[in-house]
């Protein structure tokens, strides 16, 4: 059943090109092209020409006493074609991931959903909606104030947001490089949210408090056939300022990095490839996978040398496309919290 709702998500996964398909032909997508400035609210909403996009958020948190929590909140838009049809002629699948981490366990959820019918899909005119089933992030079109919502079987949460700061164009003014092929993607992200609400787990409702990140990515070929996963890092620092830092691993050619320093202010500057560092420390066996856990992240240009852990190394997501997603411990150079993805470890 996995590798069927793969292949219905994913249509060209099959041919294994790039993690999880993402390196397949373009077979008349739209693709990115630099110098295309973004535009805002309607760069919100769903990019249908596009393959492939997502609305991604995730936020650390805190309890009454104390103890760390993580929570994820991601809508996946996926095509079957470039074109687009009414109804259940639409070719627009959707895929909804949620998920809370404690120390001690991780929950996740997955909703999948057709586009065309009102089961799941992105708005945007009075207000901003995006939505599969009854989970939903909503909110102002400026993307400041905003409402969040997932159930799971275990788990559920309401939350609250708040935009302290700007919207950050990564990369070249939105631009995104991910391969010294040219491969790209736009990317944008709030990184400033306050966020605020309620975990609504087996031992009750917990209140909780914390930091979210949100990432809007689209494209249509975004890794290069022989990118085989990532890992990604999102750092919030006590001093106000922000970091995202990548690495895209290959089974041919070296890994390519980037990374973007976001000053306390919302000003966002870009690093080549190359300019941001992040080796495995240690592994852990994970749903019988060896994925690392700890790693040594530096960016030497803003004095970034920092060892990242996981909270909780279990944090498996056991999805139709697994992959690894949770809160990480910073220490060293800077204090703060983040979050780190990886994906394409088997």
């Amino acid at each position: 059943m996995k590798w069927l709702l793969l292949i219905l998500f994913l249509p060209n996964a099959a041919s294994a090109q790039g993690f999880a398909g993402l390196g397949t032909d373009i077979d008349g997508f739209a693709t990115p092209e630099r110098g295309q400035a973004l535009t805002f609210p309607k760069d919100h909403g769903a990019h249908n020409d596009y393959r492939i996009e997502w609305w991604y958020l995730t936020a650390n948190l805190e309890g009454p006493d104390g103890t760390p929590y993580g929570l994820q909140w991601t809508l996946f838009r996926s095509a079957l074609n470039p074109s687009e049809g009414e109804g259940w002629n639409s070719a627009q699948l959707w895929m909804g991931h949620a998920a809370v981490t404690t120390p001690s366990a991780h929950y996740v959820t997955e909703r999948l959903g057709r586009g065309g019918i009102g089961q799941a899909g992105v708005k945007v005119d009075e207000r901003f909606e995006a939505w599969i089933d009854d989970w939903y992030l909503r909110g102002s079109t400026d993307f400041n104030e905003m409402e969040l919502r997932a159930v799971g079987p275990d788990f559920g949460y309401d939350m609250t947001l708040s935009a302290q700061g700007p919207l950050v164009l990564q990369g070249d003014a939105g631009y995104s490089v991910k391969s010294a092929a040219g491969q790209a993607s736009y990317y944008y992200s709030q990184p400033f949210y306050d966020i605020a609400g309620t975990l609504a787990l087996q031992e009750g409702d917990i209140a909780v408090t914390g930091h979210a990140w949100l990432d809007r990515e689209w494209s249509s070929q975004p890794l290069a056939s022989d990118q085989t996963g990532w890992d990604w890092f999102s750092l919030s620092f006590d001093s106000g300022a922000r970091m995202m830092g990548f690495v895209l691993r290959s089974n041919e050619t070296a890994p390519y990095t980037s990374a973007t320093w976001i000053d306390a202010d919302g000003t966002a500057t870009p690093m080549p490839n190359g300019a941001f560092q992040a080796q495995e420390i240690n592994r852990t066996d994970v749903a019988g996978r060896s994925v690392p856990t700890t790693w040594a992240v530096q960016l030497p240009e803003k004095g970034v040398d920092l060892t990242v852990s996981a909270l909780n190394p279990q944090a498996w997501m056991t999805t139709s496309v697994p992959y690894w997603e949770g809160p990480i411990t910073i220490e060293g150079s800077h204090a703060g919290t983040g979050y780190l993805e990886m994906t394409g470890y088997e």
